[in-house]
């Protein structure tokens, strides 16, 4: 696994800005792994771009599928991050 796991908040953001715009997989507090796009970080979050292939997870969520694009995703809570990695490209 590419990235590391994330000890603090601090960590994440600084990951997540290095990772911006690529594929990533990020693994949660709640034991919850999301898979897309980074597509948006601040100091309190970050917005992943769930793959369309594996829609379902963020769905429904503000910003997804809004207007004049895509929109940002969904947001997770950089606190609750314990792991990012960059995620591998697999062709159908």
């Amino acid at each position: 696994m590419k990235g590391g796991i994330c000890v603090n908040p601090a960590d994440a953001y600084s990951l997540c800005c290095k990772y911006h715009g690529k594929r990533v997989r990020i693994s949660d507090s709640s034991g919850k792994v999301h898979v897309g796009e980074i597509t948006r970080v601040d100091r309190r979050q970050v917005w992943i771009l769930p793959d369309r292939r594996y829609s379902g997870y963020g769905l429904g969520f503000w910003g997804f599928g809004g207007y004049g694009g895509e929109g940002f995703g969904y947001g997770i809570a950089l606190g609750t991050i314990l792991g990012i990695a960059l995620a591998p490209i697999i062709f159908f």
